[in-house]
């Protein structure tokens, strides 16, 4: 902590005060990630605040552009790594809408599954970690288990659990085992019980509601100045979503609706959030419901004819000499991209997760550019801290969900 001289002029113009700058970041442990505010304290009270990124900024942009297509994905993982099979189908999506695949149906309703369990697992840690930044630990610990639950079937489905890799070009790698499915119903059988229970432990909670309300908040014309969407969009009151507004992989057969609050402040971020998955296991119920309704031979399509993209299975690849060349030439990018220039977004778990790729009709991206959504909300981090108190700063950066790998990418 630094201490600095500042002449600040009272009301009657006859005293000078001293304030304080004060260093936050970018590793003090309330700023969950590597990223720095400067901070100037009158007192506890912030009359400035300036921020700092780049500290695990790793060139992904420019990276993309000496890499075929699928090994950008594993790029993407490192960003919000909190909802990484969002970002993984967000960028096999956009590759899709440049190289115009059509997915069947089966394969849309598997990728939901797996977006909504990935937005429940954000909101689950954003939420929860807002009530340990106000002094609560015991609801942290509570839900963390049921992010586990979900970890195991990713696990299922493709052998990761945090950063997952997770599908490929045209749909998955692989069906669904009837484990991940039991694990699923598991999952969507006990975990509205303790999500209400979450909510009985915060919701009208006075301690709680008295350090998130009025902490933080933004107008609904500041945030779309700004550039805001998703959950903090919505706090504001403005009913954006990328899946009602731009449907992919088949969302428009769903029925569901965006919350919305009023005040745009760290307690209406927590309700949208809380919100939100309510309506993400009822999506995932839907969906599954839809997969038990195919039969036969399209029960088990889990991913489009495209064999140029898609790798051949790996028995096949350790005994036959054209799988072992196809799956060279694909992971190695020695396949032509077409040329062309597409954006595709998905609604991640902090807003739009965009994605701007162009072609030149080379083997790699012309250029690659990744709308990260917390690079965005961190630009208003000094506007709605200012006139707070330092403990409501804390509580504000919590609940914007600032992701430094997404910020830095």
């Amino acid at each position: 902590m630094q201490e600095q001289q500042h002449h600040i002029k009272l009301p009657d113009g006859s005293i000078e005060k001293q304030t304080t700058t004060l260093n936050l970041g970018p590793t003090h442990p309330a700023t969950h990630g590597v990223f720095q505010n400067i901070v100037e304290l009158d007192g506890e009270r912030v009359v400035s605040a300036e921020q700092t990124v780049g500290y695990i900024h790793r060139a992904f942009e420019k990276i993309a552009e000496r890499r075929p297509l699928y090994q950008i994905t594993p790029l993407t993982d490192r960003m919000n790594y909190c909802s990484s099979p969002i970002n993984n189908m967000g960028w096999h999506m956009t590759c899709e809408k440049l190289l115009k695949i059509k997915t069947p149906k089966r394969v849309d309703y598997l990728r939901v599954i797996i977006m909504e369990l990935a937005r429940i697992t954000d909101h689950l840690i954003c939420s929860s970690v807002i009530a340990v930044d106000a002094g609560a630990f015991t609801p942290f610990l509570y839900v963390m288990q049921y992010r586990e639950l979900v970890y195991e079937i990713y696990e299922e489905i493709c052998g990761s659990r945090l950063t997952t890799n997770m599908g490929r070009i045209g749909g998955f790698e692989r069906n669904f085992s009837n484990t991940a499915f039991t694990k699923l119903e598991k999952f969507l059988t006990e975990y509205p019980k303790v999500l209400h229970e979450f909510e009985s432990l915060l919701t009208r909670n006075r301690i709680f509601m008295d350090r998130t309300i009025g902490a933080g908040p933004i107008s609904a014309e500041r945030a779309l100045n700004y550039g805001f969407t998703g959950p903090n969009l919505r706090a504001a009151g403005v009913d954006y979503d990328v899946r009602i507004h731009t449907p992919y992989s088949s969302y428009e057969d769903f029925e569901f609706q965006i919350p919305v609050g009023t005040t745009g402040d760290s307690y209406d971020r927590f309700l949208v959030r809380n919100r939100e998955m309510w309506e993400s296991l009822s999506i995932i119920n839907q969906a599954y419901k839809k997969i038990q309704e195919f039969k036969g031979a399209e029960a088990e399509v889990y991913h489009a004819d495209v064999p140029e993209y898609y790798l051949p299975p790996k028995e096949d690849v350790y005994t036959k000499m054209e799988a072992l060349i196809w799956h060279f030439k694909i992971i190695m990018g020695e396949i032509d991209i077409p040329p062309g220039e597409v954006y595709f977004s998905v609604e991640g778990g902090n807003g739009e997760l965009g994605f701007y790729l162009v072609s030149d009709g080379g083997r790699t991206p012309y250029r690659l550019h990744f709308r990260r959504p917390c690079f965005i909300y961190y630009q208003a981090y000094s506007e709605l801290t200012k006139g707070s108190m330092l403990a409501d700063a804390i509580i504000t950066m919590s609940s914007l969900n600032l992701i430094a790998g997404e910020m830095d990418a």
